[in-house]
């Protein structure tokens, strides 16, 4: 693949496709112990910042096709954990 696209090693290739800023150096993470891990990605979960959710605000002004109601809104197979083949709904 890499000759293919014009490259002698996978090195190059990240080099030519992957931004230099966000390109991790070897070495960047000192070893450390799990616990030592959660606190350092505890504080790097801190930076975070919520903000508002729209989700499940409702979509208004729209259509929703008839095929997409049918198969996937009003299938119960998406939003319960019964299948077809269990007793109870047999």
């Amino acid at each position: 693949m890499l000759d293919q696209l014009g490259f002698s090693s996978v090195d190059e290739l990240i080099e030519k496709t992957v931004p230099a800023e966000i390109v991790r150096e070897q070495g960047h993470w000192e070893e450390m112990t799990e616990t030592q891990a959660l606190a350092k990605l505890e504080s790097m979960m801190d930076k975070n910042v919520v903000l508002k959710n729209f989700i499940g605000q409702g979509y208004y002004g729209t259509h929703t096709p008839l095929v997409i109601l049918r198969n996937l809104l009003q299938n119960p197979a998406w939003y319960t954990a019964y299948t077809p083949y269990q007793a109870e709904i047999s």
